[in-house]
C-alpha cells in the first residue's frame, strides 16, 4: 500500500482543509460544498447512502472502502470513518494518490 496517500492525507489535516468524522461533516455540508469525500468500509450503510446521494448530487468525488484505523492514524486519532476535504487542490492529489492504493 502507498504511503503517500496517508502522508498527503496527514498534511491536509495539519493545513486545516479536512474535516473529520460524521457530525463534523454533516455540519460541514450545511454550510459550504466540499471537494472530496472519504469513507472507510466500516461506515453504516444508512451514512454511506446520505453522503453518497450528497455526492452524487453535487458531483463531489468519492474515495471509498479504506481501513478505519488506517484513515486514523494518518490524522493523529485511533479511527476515522468519513472525512471531506475543503481545498480542491488537495483534493485532487490525494484523488491521484488514491489510484496507487
Amino acid at each position: 500500500m502507498d504511503k503517500r496517500f496517508f502522508s498527503f492525507l496527514g498534511l491536509t489535516k495539519k493545513s486545516g482543509n479536512l474535516v473529520d468524522g460524521y457530525n463534523k461533516c454533516e455540519e460541514y455540508i450545511k454550510r459550504s460544498i466540499p471537494k472530496l469525500f472519504i469513507m472507510s468500509k466500516d461506515l453504516a450503510e444508512n451514512s454511506r447512502e446520505k453522503f453518497l446521494r450528497f455526492c452524487d448530487n453535487n458531483n463531489i468525488p468519492v474515495i471509498d472502502g479504506l481501513d478505519k484505523e488506517e484513515l486514523g492514524y494518518a490524522i493523529g486519532k485511533s479511527e476515522i470513518k468519513i472525512i471531506c476535504v475543503k481545498d480542491e487542490n488537495m483534493a485532487e492529489k490525494l484523488l491521484q494518490l488514491s489510484k496507487s492504493l
